[in-house]
């Protein structure tokens, strides 16, 4: 990963934190460095389903959607993992400070289990791009304008993989 690659993601963390509240911020602050720390994460695993692709429905676009980009995006970029865990496994957060474990173990509500579609509120993936480009309200989930409609479409995509949703286009 080079110079320029960590200093846009800075900067883009820093957009976004800038929305949120100063919990948040601390976050944000935070998840830059672990993520110019932590690299990129290895890849899902070789069972033939990492590289699935599927043109995806957006805001009545079709795109060419990736699970395995999208994986890394839920890692990465969108840092979705600090909240909703490592592969959407509520119980399996990432490595991270003290306080920032503490800060998100105190969100109310609690970040919604990704893997378990009965839980979820959110039943389309306009609903679920709209969540994720303009925050949640009531929750701890804040927007996300740094996303391309390609980064959205795979981490749609995947989000649709992990929830082994057999309709990952809807």
């Amino acid at each position: 990963m080079g110079q320029r690659e960590d200093s846009v993601r800075e900067i883009e963390f820093k957009v976004r934190v800038e929305q949120g509240s100063e919990a948040l911020r601390l976050i944000g602050y935070s998840l830059i460095f672990l993520v110019g720390w932590l690299g990129v994460l290895s890849p899902l695993g070789s069972d033939g389903n990492a590289r699935a692709e599927s043109s995806v429905e957006q805001t009545g676009v079709k795109r060419k959607a990736n699970v395995e980009r999208g994986r890394d995006i839920f890692h990465g970029k969108g840092a979705c993992s600090y909240c909703h865990g490592m592969d959407g496994y509520l119980d399996r957060l990432p490595q991270m400070k003290e306080d920032i474990a503490a800060l998100i173990a105190r969100l109310n509500p609690p970040p919604t289990d990704l893997r378990n579609p009965g839980v979820l509120r959110l039943k389309t993936n306009k609903e679920r791009a709209r969540a994720i480009r303009e925050g949640h309200p009531g929750t701890g989930m804040f927007p996300d304008r740094t996303m391309t409609n390609q980064d959205l479409a795979d981490t749609l995509f995947y989000l649709a993989f992990i929830r082994k949703d057999p309709n990952p286009e809807q």
